[in-house]
């Protein structure tokens, strides 16, 4: 039996053990409680402020002193003038908003029994359950991406039995309106960092009756003696595009709200099913269930270490799969630090969108996982951001093309901020189109794909032809000013040129680029000017103590923070494809090398990022015991969220992510099988995981070896799929084929 289930004895005591719901746009947290219950929600376009762009008009005019500062060795002095010169304006960005909280008090008494409190992540489906009073009391809920709705679905086993009221509150400027069966919420969003509030929201909320009658009560809707009830709610905002907030929110609510009132619970519910498991049910994962799966899951959290739960794993994954539909779908924003799920008005680091890691972390699960879809929000970001990042790039640089920085919001703003330390890293945009190219490789190049990226990443590399310098006394050419983010080397500054994360994000950003243009016959030129450029940037470098070094200089041993969360250098081992212990042996030596130098515990997403690190190094037991961190009260919530601490999402792809890289990884040449098996995996299997090249493959493995395996080519294949060494298929033609057994077709 394989478990889709996240449950609970008792109701959540903290926001991070609700339960979350989304369909990429609407998002609730479900806390489950007896007497009152709350559903907390979140839409992902209601973000503070409003449209603007943070150029900053001086900023070129002392680009170069920056330069020559940083060039001369005076780094702390590059630093200070960065600061007062070189940073957007205004010098932070915005942030996401939370909507409010549906509020619903049930009168009943206080004592209840037989309590259970689930996430079905097969169904998307919430369902709380309880007896008082002598009544049994179910509530179900899920968010459709079919119909657009949040559905709360209240019921008990005896007539007349379910009575409630229910309220909305929110901290948000506006105010709260009830009519008939309906609560409605009229609001703005807020102003920040002198950014003014330019959103209009609705909230509306109706409930349908069987029996029973429903009256208001100054701004709460009385639900009296119904058999049982059923609450639609909607939000949207009056954004449309980063630079057009001119929506109509309550026509928008209306609409949906109207279509789906006319539909029964249970249409609403088998439309729901249907979407979601159109995404949901491609992929599936099984690492063997013992009686520890049959635990609450705060307990199997808990007892992860003991090492007797091998399928709470699994269940991570499974997770991460069902947060990813629920936070990412076509049309919907990407997801950004939280997913869709966010509290705070003033949320840890603006919930936003940081790009060097967090965002492209929250977008390495669902090309192997069979998601490509939810990759799509993520593609269009990018091509927003090329449109502001323009401004910044000829503004700040003076240069061609585009350019995005370490953060941005709803607005696609693109400048640096945060400071020189965090912000003045140039090269955020040209992982995310090295990402976007990966996402094309999993895709099996489609053309019309291809064609949508190719404009992004010319883009992106033209601003790097315009802004490349040579390193002093060298043929190199390098970034300046950059980071290695978020590090501070020891000459108190984090501000350098050419760190090698910039020099192997370079290198996939203009491979990619030529790539494509030779895909689509066009701009030779380009492509053999970026040929010659790839040539000149700075090769990785091995230091004094064996590793990988960190920047040009041989620094790593004297930085302030030895163990940082951060592992920017280790970018070519992991995501990228460019150093591998097959291909080149030393510099996969000297990454193991700066791992065990930097350590294993880190923030939640960093524990992400270094079990993906261990497992392309192929050290799969090493990469468990880290997910062992990973899965332990410290870094996962109750509910499963990531700990960083507070809670981020990144955490939970990356780690999900981490989990796949054991079982598989894949280059366009090659797809490997089992490559960093934990031997805690003995046995296991695997349907729908997605290797590059367009292929899909379904396995099963026991003691180590293959016992079953399905691949299904979505063109022609070209090349390997091996196990242990061995190659067990190459050259597969479209279709489906059985490589172990009686082939099918």
């Amino acid at each position: 039996m394989i478990d889709h289930l996240l449950w609970y004895r008792s109701p959540a005591a903290e926001w991070t053990d609700a339960l979350p719901l989304g369909n990429g746009r609407l998002g609730a947290m479900v806390f489950g409680g007896v007497v009152r219950d709350e559903f907390q929600l979140n839409e992902d376009t209601l973000w503070s402020g409003g449209p603007y762009v943070a150029v900053n008009p001086e900023a070129y005019r002392h680009l170069e002193t920056v330069r020559e500062l940083i060039f001369a060795g005076c780094y702390a002095e590059a630093q200070d003038v960065a600061n007062v010169h070189l940073m957007g304006r205004p010098y932070l960005q915005t942030s996401y908003q939370p909507a409010g909280r549906l509020l619903l008090g049930f009168d009943h008494a206080t004592l209840f029994s037989d309590y259970r409190r689930s996430l079905d992540l097969k169904r998307a489906l919430a369902t709380t359950t309880y007896t008082a009073d002598g009544v049994a009391f179910r509530r179900e809920s899920f968010v459709s991406a079919a119909d657009g709705v949040l559905v709360i679905r209240v019921t008990a086993d005896r007539p007349g039995s379910v009575s409630f009221g229910a309220e909305f509150v929110s901290e948000q400027p506006g105010a709260v309106h009830v009519e008939g069966n309906a609560l409605h919420f009229d609001g703005r969003n807020r102003a920040e960092v002198g950014i003014p509030g330019k959103l209009r929201w609705a909230l509306d909320a109706r409930v349908l009756n069987e029996g029973g009658a429903i009256s208001t009560e100054a701004d709460r809707l009385v639900v009296a003696g119904v058999d049982n009830a059923t609450i639609l709610l909607d939000i949207a905002t009056s954004f449309r595009r980063f630079d057009d907030v001119s929506g109509d929110p309550q026509t928008d609510v209306a609409t949906r709200l109207d279509a789906a009132a006319v539909k029964s619970y249970d249409e609403l519910l088998a439309n729901h099913l249907a979407a979601h498991g159109a995404l949901y049910d491609r992929f599936d994962i099984d690492l063997d269930r013992t009686q520890a799966a049959d635990q609450p899951t705060d307990l199997r959290i808990a007892g992860f270490t003991a090492g007797d739960d091998p399928d709470l794993a699994a269940l991570y994954v499974r997770f991460g799969r069902y947060l990813a539909i629920a936070s990412s779908r076509p049309g919907t924003q990407p997801a950004n630090l939280q997913g869709i799920w966010n509290k705070e008005i003033r949320p840890p680091w603006g919930s936003k969108y940081t790009s060097n890691i967090n965002v492209q972390m929250n977008y390495w699960l669902p090309d192997v996982a069979n998601l490509g879809d939810c990759v799509e929000p993520l593609v269009r970001m990018v091509e927003e951001l090329a449109v502001t990042g323009a401004k910044i790039a000829r503004a700040h640089y003076s240069a061609r093309g585009w350019v995005l920085h370490h953060n941005t919001d709803l607005w696609r703003a693109t400048g640096p901020v945060d400071g020189a330390q965090w912000g003045l890293w140039p090269t955020g945009g040209a992982w995310l189109c090295a990402q976007l190219w990966d996402h094309a490789r999993f895709a099996g190049f489609p053309e019309a794909l291809v064609e949508r990226l190719y404009p992004l990443l010319a883009g992106a590399s033209r601003f790097f032809i315009d802004t490349l310098v040579q390193l002093p006394g060298t043929e190199f050419l390098v970034t300046a000013p950059s980071v290695s983010p978020e590090n501070v080397h020891p000459h108190g500054s984090s501000l350098c040129a050419g760190p090698t994360m910039d020099n192997q994000i370079l290198r996939d950003l203009f491979a990619a680029t030529i790539a494509a243009a030779h895909r689509l016959d066009r701009d030779h030129e380009l492509a053999e000017k970026l040929m010659a450029i790839s040539a000149r940037l700075p090769a990785d470098r091995i230091g004094a103590q064996g590793q990988l070094q960190e920047w040009p200089e041989d620094w790593d041993a004297d930085v302030p923070e030895i163990h940082h969360r951060h592992v920017s250098h280790l970018y070519g081992v992991y995501p990228s494809l460019q150093i591998s212990p097959e291909r080149t042996p030393e510099l996969a030596l000297a990454a193991r090398r700066s791992l065990e130098i930097r350590g294993d515990d880190a923030t939640g997403w960093g524990i992400g990022w270094r079990i993906n690190l261990w497992a392309r190094l192929g050290d799969g037991d090493r990469a468990h015991s880290v997910l062992a961190r990973l899965l332990h009260p410290e870094r996962s919530y109750r509910n499963l969220f990531d700990a960083h601490p507070p809670f981020q999402i990144d955490g939970n792809f990356g780690g999900a992510a981490g989990i796949l890289e054991m079982l598989v990884q894949s280059d366009e040449e090659q797809i490997r099988l089992l490559p960093a098996c934990p031997k805690r995996w003995t046995s296991g299997a695997i349907r729908g995981v997605r290797a590059r090249g367009g292929v899909e493959l379904d396995f099963g493995w026991a003691e180590g070896s293959l016992t079953a395996l399905t691949v299904r080519a979505m063109q022609p294949y070209t090349g390997s799929i091996s196990h242990r060494g061995s190659v067990l298929a190459s050259q597969l033609p479209a279709g489906e084929t059985l490589v172990l057994g009686s082939p099918t077709s």
